[in-house]
């Protein structure tokens, strides 16, 4: 547990400009009427910072372990994401939306099969049904399907965070932890864009989307740390 505990602090340096850009983009709080490259810049200035996060562990280390460069090239999507997203009432949404797809499939991937879990994966498949469901008299045109297959992806790849995580026992990792909060927090900030422009006005909405954006990508981010497989080890799990 110490070790953990050692590990978890020695991270917390590395962190510190994704929580000043996330700071200054919370401070200026450019107006989203507004779209700009200074506000797409403000926007994904956090997204950069954790770019360099797992840089600073060293380009070996993502060269040498296939989940962490899958989490580092996922956060290079979703800063494409969060511009496009900038001038979304421009018509850009759908853009956003399918960078955003590609960033939960980079994930899923990097967060592997092992184990199962098919239980946690049925209860993950009702509650995005349930999701689409509610979201669905609010659907129109293309968007019909594109949240479906959305909804999809988000849905799966909060199961394949979840199915790791044990809560006690020898087998508990903190960056299990971590993936698994960064997972459920990316599902609620995309519900709350989804209610809010597909079914009623959600109050502060922008302050809730962003904010349970950013820790979301910070954890998972920070999941990508103690990475599940080395290069040598992933080759001969896939020969076995």
């Amino acid at each position: 547990a110490l070790s953990y505990v050692l590990q978890v602090k020695s991270e917390g340096p590395k962190l510190v400009p994704f929580f000043k850009a996330t700071c200054v983009y919370f401070v200026l709080w450019l107006p989203s009427s507004s779209p700009s490259w200074v506000s797409a810049l403000i926007k994904c200035l956090p997204i950069f910072c954790l770019w360099l996060f797992l840089l600073a562990h060293g380009l070996g280390f993502l060269l040498t372990h296939p989940s962490a460069i899958r989490i580092f090239v996922g956060l290079v999507f979703s800063a494409l994401g969060d511009a496009f997203l900038i001038w979304q009432d421009q018509g850009y949404f759908v853009h956003g939306l399918l960078m955003f797809a590609v960033t939960h499939m980079l994930y899923a991937s990097a967060f592997g099969m092992r184990p199962l879990a098919l239980r946690t994966g049925l209860v993950m498949a009702v509650l995005s049904g349930l999701c689409y469901a509610f979201l669905y008299p609010g659907l129109s045109g293309a968007f019909t399907y594109l949240v479906g297959v959305y909804v999809a992806l988000i849905g799966f790849m909060g199961w394949r965070a979840v199915a790791g995580l044990r809560l006690v026992g020898a087998a508990w990792r903190w960056t299990e932890l971590a993936a698994g909060s960064g997972a459920l927090l990316f599902i609620i900030s995309d519900l709350i864009i989804a209610l809010n422009k597909f079914c009623f006005p959600v109050p502060y909405a922008r302050a809730l989307i962003m904010s349970t954006y950013y820790a979301a990508q910070m954890f998972i981010a920070l999941s990508a740390v103690e990475s599940r497989e080395p290069v040598e080890d992933y080759r001969l799990s896939k020969a076995n």
